[in-house]
């Protein structure tokens, strides 16, 4: 069946995943199986005439300090079973030719089918539902993508894929390096009544730390062009509208 319909592709653009540390942990094989195993099936089915555009993650980058700009170069250390189900279905498919792949940073934005568990879409549900949030390990850095920026990089890397098959790109914007702390801190500007409490106890499950940088795909003509606070103005005014549901006045 998975033979057969890959037969019909002239671009394979594999979405489907298991996405989030917490989520393959609490399946693992199935994260082996979706993440991984499954990659290696389209890739070893497809033909050198087949496009492949991996999406990845930069999640990879693991625990580098937040002082070192992470490039496509840099030792990948990955240190949840999903970047490490991301990090080896990567190498497979940049083995292989007429293949690339795109590191995304962690996304942000409204969509159909949007995670209100991803860092800034969090923080700007907490800033408008419950008015406040507690946030650990302050210092932790991470790097931010709208959800159509990387909907556009999909389509810039099909329509230019000759040039640019072979490689890694990491994939965010880079005006948003942005630490924990930070991130709140703009969510706030947006959302004055939003009270931020920075714990000094207490840990943060997921620690990855690290700020990337997004200049091989720059150069080779596609930067991100949605900011932070576009983002942040939309999902305000989409969490608002969510909470006006049926049979609600308020």
């Amino acid at each position: 069946m998975v033979k057969d319909l890959v037969s019909t592709c002239d671009v394979i653009l594999p979405l489907a995943a298991l996405v989030g540390a917490p989520l393959c942990d609490r399946d693992p094989d199935a994260a082996a199986s979706t993440n991984l195993a499954a990659i290696r099936l389209l890739n070893r089915l497809r033909t050198p005439s087949q496009l492949l555009v991996y999406p990845t993650t930069n999640s990879g980058y693991g625990t580098r300090s937040g002082e070192v700009l992470c490039t496509e170069d840099t030792p990948l250390e990955p240190i949840s079973l999903y970047g490490r189900t991301k990090v080896e279905a990567e190498a497979d498919v940049l083995g292989a030719p007429n293949a690339l792949s795109l590191r995304l940073a962690t996304i942000f934005g409204t969509s159909p089918r949007m995670r209100i568990d991803l860092l800034v879409n969090h923080f700007v549900w907490a800033a408008v539902t419950d008015g406040y949030l507690v946030v650990f390990e302050k210092g932790f850095r991470r790097n931010y993508l709208h959800i159509r920026d990387a909907a556009d990089a999909f389509l810039f890397a099909i329509q230019n894929s000759g040039r640019l098959v072979g490689k890694p790109y990491n994939l965010g914007l880079d005006s948003a390096n942005l630490s924990k702390e930070q991130l709140a801190l703009k969510v706030k500007e947006h959302v004055p009544r939003f009270h931020v409490h920075f714990a000094e106890v207490g840990s943060d499950p997921d620690r990855r730390d690290y700020i990337v940088s997004s200049q091989r795909l720059r150069e080779a003509g596609f930067e991100a062009t949605r900011t932070l606070d576009d983002g942040i103005r939309e999902l305000i005014k989409g969490y608002r509208m969510m909470g006006r549901g049926a049979w609600k006045n308020v």
